[in-house]
């Protein structure tokens, strides 16, 4: 780690995004107590993150950990409701993430989406302020993640806060009011997903050009690279109106053209790319400072 300043409010759902290696696991798990900064401090509602998480103002759904076996999902998630002072009422939680159907179920009989649900039920009894998810959709067919976000975004109405780490930009892109882009150990972004986006500039033109030259394109002002796929051609520019007035009178007979902006994909990739050299040569090899929901 090189060094991150993070201030999370009362309310947000924040996604923390970055490659394999960038530092994602490490932060969440020094803001839920289980790994101490080398430097600095973590604060999570002004308390020490041990402390908080042990009043049950934190709850964490992580990557690893198996359900405890021979308990059926009720029996599990009434025991951990048991470990808190104004926990949720279980039957409510039950229904929330979906699990009720199959409550009476042995965990170990479960699938990967309903043990997710059922690890997504024991995070949210305790009635937390914060909920911390590390990939919480990664076992899910599609279908159980749209149903995954619904829950989660019906517990953040509440005036929860909901960090989470994926590697579906597409559920950042939808479910996030902010996004936290880290790479290299250090934060590179972070705002509205929007904002995020429109920080690399670049626009895409996707057009049906019979008969049209992928070199002549590529001489086109304003366009960066050119991408051909039978008649259809995509252009990505630096200036997409000077391109599409070119490509217009250069292909009077083009059709089905769009403009599009810069997606988060795109704008992940180019913002967490290899920029070891933009680095300060003093940067700190430790978290300076993590500040976790602070109200």
């Amino acid at each position: 780690m090189r060094g991150i300043d993070v201030r999370i409010t009362a309310g947000e759902t924040v996604a923390l995004l970055g490659p394999n290696g960038a530092g994602k696991s490490t932060t969440i798990d020094m803001l839920l107590g289980l790994l101490p900064p080398d430097a600095g401090t973590v604060s999570v509602f002004g308390r020490p993150p041990a402390q908080a998480v042990a009043k049950g103002a934190v709850g964490a759904m992580l990557q690893t950990g198996a359900l405890i076996r021979d308990l059926s999902v009720r029996e599990l998630v009434t025991m951990m409701a048991s470990l808190y002072p104004t926990p949720l009422d279980v039957g409510e939680v039950l229904e929330l993430t979906g699990a009720s159907g199959f409550a009476d179920q042995r965990t170990q009989k479960l699938s990967g989406g309903q043990t997710q649900r059922v690890r997504s039920a024991v995070a949210l009894v305790s009635n937390p302020e914060l909920l911390v998810l590390d990939e919480p959709t990664s076992a899910m067919d599609v279908e159980g993640r749209r149903a995954f976000w619904t829950t989660m975004r019906e517990f953040a109405a509440r005036g929860k806060t909901v960090l989470f780490a994926t590697h579906y930009l597409e559920e950042a892109d939808a479910y996030a009011d902010r996004a936290v882009l880290m790479a290299h150990g250090k934060i590179v972004a972070d705002g509205p997903t929007n904002e995020i986006k429109a920080m690399v500039g670049t626009r895409t033109i996707r057009a049906t050009l019979p008969g049209s030259d992928q070199d002549a394109l590529t001489d086109l002002p304003g366009v960066s690279g050119v991408e051909r796929r039978g008649e259809t051609a995509t252009l990505s520019c630096t200036d997409s109106d000077a391109a599409i007035r070119a490509l217009l009178a250069a292909y009077p007979d083009a059709r089905d053209i769009e403009i599009v902006a810069a997606g988060l994909e795109q704008a992940f990739l180019e913002l967490t790319g290899d920029d070891e050299q933009a680095l300060s040569p003093g940067a700190s090899a430790t978290a300076r400072s993590t500040r976790g929901a602070e109200r």
